[in-house]
């Protein structure tokens, strides 16, 4: 962790590589455990997202995986907002403890904004895809048509 850690750089490498982990590779280095475990769980769901492409939107497997892309990349995106706000004093005490201080500018900003813009459509899209997800396998059609809890 040795250097000039930039606030605004971290800020938009966890928004755009966020699923990677690289925000956490850059503040912490190649060796973080977290960092590898976020690009593990990013590369999962991505395994969802290739199944639902190839096999279709019957695919179990997807349903369980893409939800799991989603709140992974979404992750990423909230941990823009929180480097992104987070105030340059607290900043530099944990990141330039003995170096030269980074003060925020537009660009933090314009990665904040979009953060939150992009974030929270990837968060609303997951949650919606597991819950349509979950009650359609929960639910199968009767002799008539209508539609009966599996439990019945």
């Amino acid at each position: 962790m040795n250097g000039y850690k930039s606030k605004t750089l971290a800020t938009w490498l966890a928004f755009l590589g966020g699923g990677l982990g690289l925000h956490r590779f850059y503040l912490h280095g190649l060796r973080d455990a977290w960092g590898w475990l976020w690009a593990l769980v990013t590369f999962i769901g991505l395994q969802g997202l290739r199944r639902h492409l190839g096999i279709g939107q019957d695919d179990h497997a997807a349903w369980l995986l893409l939800p799991v892309l989603g709140f992974s990349l979404a992750g990423g995106a909230l941990m823009a907002l929180v480097y992104g706000l987070m105030p340059d004093e607290k900043w530099n005490a944990k990141y330039n403890p003995q170096g030269p201080a980074h003060e925020s500018d537009w660009l933090t900003v314009m990665g904040v904004v979009l953060a939150l813009l992009v974030g929270a459509g990837i968060l609303m899209s997951a949650i919606a895809l597991s819950a349509q997800r979950y009650f359609e396998y929960t639910a199968r059609p009767d002799d008539y048509g209508n539609s009966v809890k599996l439990s019945q």
